[in-house]
């Protein structure tokens, strides 16, 4: 890496002359240096590489000279206030999670509508009196405290949360006394990527990085993940080192313990995808031994089977199969299967009262079976329709799990499932300020340039008519084996009310369809995704849905790339593009906190077949002066430490720059927020607001 070159008086006050949305911006000056790097020969500039330092004077000032034009532009929008007056009407009724039963109490999820974090409460049985057990609003004054979902002890005696706070990765970890509620002395830290599996009551193996450095925790390199044992009542500092790979210091490493407690499993990774599995006998007190070597499959210890472990993997399987693996002999030749894999994918197995349930995805909707501890089928749970169902999953001693089913007009709604009988009854559905039957989903197909079949869903307010001019959202993700499957989103909703047609592709680098899939969207294959955006758009366009002046697209994170690498290679089939905390500088993003680890995805710049792909598509690397692209709006935040905003700040400046100037090019920096998890109700609904107020407005709608 060069060395950084300080930089003083970077930009000069701009000052912001809009009266109306559709009046002239003045940006701010992004002052550019002569940074650049030598890729194997190939001389690339990154004049904005002063923004990488978020604790600078000039970055802070660049954030508030940015923001006060873009809050400028999105308040003088008409109809902004009568938008986020709706979603919050919208967003105003009660949600609720499915219930989980941990000792003699029923614990879930319930938010009042309007709440910044959703309250856990609990109750002695599911007739009785409910009461407050844990409520992060309590925990901060704006609702930026956002505590996990506790893991409590076999007993029920104790339960351990982590703590974020204002959307950073970073976690703390607390202990409660269950009955009493009261929190004991303790506290740990420096806990990232981590879950918690306890030991009986007396403590509990969790993953950590090293102490850092405070200045440089949001962006910082994450290395050494190391797993530990924490006993009750006593200091972190005196935590017992469980597992490490010092050869290695860029592995994700995580434990977690068998139902029985017998047997305790350490998860290798060197990226997003591809692990290797250890287990240790307990009841044997023996040494770690490689259960499944890595690091080019995936695999998952389901549970165990007495002395053998059930293991979910796609190993000679890429649609996924299980296994029974003794852990003494676990040699491929002596695995036996217990499901194999078939045409779908197999996507989650959870085991309850004794039964394994397997969920497979068949056209990216869920359909789920149970099946005994053999894996020979019993019965299919059915859905309610093509939608997205989940939770099935529970203790071995349980009569009874209660799951979700949701699609893209029907909210997550929850029902009571019978293990012996095999039926389901209606537990709770939301009474939403929406009427779900007001709008309808098709599932379309279409061919990508390749040739290959390419399915999205399509959802739009009945009695649409198919002229060609409707209002179109088209929001992918496409990577890192995550599948896109219905869901149900308050703010979606809004923009149908409005008229607007909503589309979900469902794009290769996903695990819709298996690792072939996700193969196909990776690494040398990655311009497959991008090419099916463009599919999807002229299939739009062929059936008369829309067309070019109508189109916004959206995508976050990775979807974020998606995005940026659209409009870079495709400006003119797009209005407006909302690139949200996205991957958009391809040849550095591996130089911050986790990102080494998506180098299993995307490839790194360092090798020269990587860089040629990667420069290719990097969105930042893309831009040329005088081309008009889409209206974008680029969002990011202040404590996002998995995607820092520095992709988003310099492809903000660099866009600015290059822009014809005739469609705005502005960036929203949240405060107080990250990546996304744990993001309170009202920054949720005054984000959503701002992104809608844009996109209706530079795709000519008028509020309804």
């Amino acid at each position: 890496m060069k060395k950084f070159i300080k930089i003083t008086a970077l930009m000069m006050a701009g000052s912001v002359l809009i009266n109306a949305a559709d009046a002239q911006i003045k940006y701010p000056v992004t002052k550019k240096t002569d940074q650049s790097d030598d890729y194997f020969g190939t001389k690339v500039a990154d004049p904005y590489r002063w923004l990488e330092d978020d604790n600078s004077e000039a970055t802070k000032a660049w954030v508030v000279e940015q923001n006060t034009v873009t809050n400028a532009y999105l308040h003088a929008i008409p109809f902004r206030d009568k938008i986020k007056q709706r979603l919050e009407e919208m967003w105003n009724y009660a949600k609720y999670s499915s219930p989980f039963k941990e000792g003699k109490y029923y614990y879930f999820y319930k938010n009042d509508g309007l709440q910044n974090q959703s309250v856990l409460y609990r109750q002695a049985g599911l007739e009785a009196a409910p009461e407050v057990f844990l409520d992060p609003n309590s925990m901060s004054k704006d609702g930026t405290a956002a505590p996990g979902v506790p893991a409590f002890t076999k007993s029920a005696k104790y339960c351990a949360y982590l703590l974020s706070q204002s959307g950073s990765d970073w976690q703390e970890a607390y202990v409660m006394d269950v009955e009493s509620k009261k929190l004991l002395s303790d506290k740990l830290q420096w806990i990232k990527f981590s879950g918690i599996s306890w030991k009986g009551d007396e403590g509990f193996y969790y993953s950590r990085y090293p102490e850092g450095d405070e200045k440089d925790k949001l962006k910082g390199k994450n290395e050494f993940h190391k797993v530990y044992y924490h006993k009750l009542g006593t200091p972190q500092t005196a935590d017992e080192l469980i597992y490490e790979d010092k050869d290695h210091p860029q592995m994700t490493i995580g434990a977690g313990l068998t139902e029985d407690q017998r047997f305790l499993v350490i998860t290798k990774s060197q990226g997003t995808s591809g692990v290797e599995l250890w287990v240790k006998d307990l009841a044997k007190n023996s040494d770690f031994t490689m259960l499944i070597e890595g690091f080019e499959n995936e695999a998952d210890v389901v549970e165990n089977d007495g002395d053998r472990l059930l293991v979910k993997t796609n190993i000679d399987a890429p649609n996924y199969k299980v296994v029974s693996i003794d852990p003494a002999n676990p040699a491929k030749e002596n695995w036996v299967e217990i499901i194999p894999t078939r045409t779908k994918l197999l996507e989650t197995v959870g085991t309850a009262g004794g039964k394994l349930f397997v969920t497979y995805l068949e056209d990216a909707s869920s359909k789920v079976y149970q099946c005994n501890i053999r894996g020979n089928l019993e019965k299919e749970i059915k859905l309610p329709g093509i939608g997205t169902a989940s939770g099935f999953g529970g203790k071995a001693a349980d009569k009874e799990l209660f799951y979700s089913y949701t699609s893209f007009n029907t909210p997550p709604t929850i029902y009571h499932y019978n293990i012996l009988d095999g039926k389901s009854e209606l537990f709770r559905r939301p009474a939403t300020k929406i009427n779900p039957d007001d709008f309808v989903t098709v599932q379309s197909f279409f061919k990508s340039k390749d040739g290959a079949s390419v399915p999205m869903f399509i959802t739009y307010k009945k009695g649409l008519k198919l002229d060609g001019n409707n209002p179109t959202l088209i929001y992918g993700y496409g990577g890192f084996n995550i599948p896109l499957t219905p869901t149900f989103s308050i703010s979606n909703a809004f923009f149908l009310e409005q008229g607007g047609v909503y589309v979900q592709v469902t794009l290769r680098g996903g695990s819709e369809y298996g690792e072939d899939w996700h193969k196909a969207g990776m690494l040398q294959n990655k311009q497959n995704v991008f090419n099916d955006v463009y599919g999807a758009v002229q299939f739009l366009i062929d059936n008369k849905y829309t067309n070019p002046s109508k189109i916004a697209l959206r995508g976050g994170s990775n979807g974020g790339l998606l995005v940026g690498a659209c409009i870079t290679q495709h400006p003119e089939l797009f209005k407006v593009a909302i690139p949200q905390v996205g991957v958009l500088d391809m040849l550095r993003y591996h130089q911050f906190t986790i990102g080494w680890a998506w180098a299993v995805e995307y490839g790194r710049s360092d090798k020269k077949e990587d860089f040629e792909n990667l420069y290719r598509y990097s969105p930042l690397h893309n831009l040329k002066k005088g081309i008009s692209y889409p209206a974008t709006l680029v969002t990011t935040a202040d404590h996002d430490d998995r995607v820092v905003p520095a992709h988003s700040f310099k492809f903000a400046a660099a866009l600015q720059d290059a822009n014809d100037g005739k469609n705005p090019t502005l960036i929203r920096i949240d405060s107080k927020a990250g990546h996304g998890a744990g993001k309170p109700t009202g920054k949720v609904i005054e984000e959503a607001a701002d992104i809608w107020s844009f996109v209706m407005y530079n795709l000519g709608m008028e509020f309804k």
